[in-house]
């Protein structure tokens, strides 16, 4: 079971690249560069199985894994059917906009859209994550108590992972850096700034790929620069 103890407040950072698709691979592969240099290792792969996927970008794929990257289900699309829910809609206008994928959609939907997202993975023969992120955070309908009937053993939400084997929440905190607006930037500099300060345990960085464009590149060059231990959701299970 996933502890975190022995890494005091921010001993160790996960760090993740969000929103992996054939589209976004030349960004991807910029901010992997980017984190090579900073000599940031291992790095947690969000991948969004409902593309067109080619077989030179799945090769890609299976190489980043062969090479000890870890991959995670992340949707299947990225993008919402429908904002139907009245919850949805004040999500997306102040937080996700298009894509908290579960939000409007019903348990049973979101049962089948989480398990095909697994089976893509051995379809396309690669390794199956032990790691599935919702887009936007946004589980939707689903709760806890019936994520242990999926084939994900850890889901990831905004507060932290959760465990389904056993039961158990982790509470980790996060900073982001998809600051694409003169509002966001000011949102997400006092948010990094609480989970940074106030929230212990290792310290989940979550990039996207348009992120070392953004105007939050340099805060996320120097949080990343603050460590020398970086996991990855596996080796904190461990």
């Amino acid at each position: 079971m996933m502890g975190h103890p022995r890494f005091g407040r921010h001993g160790a950072a996960l760090v993740s690249i969000h929103d992996v698709m054939p589209e976004t691979l030349p960004k991807v592969w910029a901010i992997l560069r980017f984190l090579e240099a900073l000599a940031v290792f291992p790095v947690t792969l969000l991948v969004v199985p409902g593309c067109q996927w080619s077989k030179h970008d799945i090769d890609q794929l299976r190489s980043l894994q062969a090479a000890g990257y870890e991959l995670a289900g992340h949707g299947w699309r990225h993008r919402a059917k429908r904002i139907a829910a009245a919850w949805h809609r004040l999500h997306a206008g102040l937080i996700s906009r298009n894509e908290a994928e579960q939000l409007s959609l019903s348990k049973e939907e979101i049962i089948h859209m989480i398990t095909a997202c697994y089976s893509w993975f051995s379809q396309s023969g690669l390794e199956p994550p032990v790691l599935y992120v919702p887009p936007a955070w946004a589980m939707g309908r689903l709760r806890k108590k019936e994520l242990k009937f999926l084939p994900f053993r850890f889901h990831e939400m905004q507060t932290g992972v959760y465990d389904a084997a056993c039961g158990r929440m982790v509470y980790l905190p996060v900073t982001g850096y998809m600051a694409d607006t003169r509002f966001r930037v000011k949102a997400l500099k006092i948010t990094n700034l609480i989970n940074q300060y106030v929230f212990p345990g290792p310290l989940r960085i979550a990039i996207h790929p348009q992120d070392l464009n953004l105007g939050l590149a340099g805060d996320l060059k120097t949080h990343l620069g603050k460590f020398q231990t970086f996991l990855s959701y596996t080796q904190l299970a461990a």
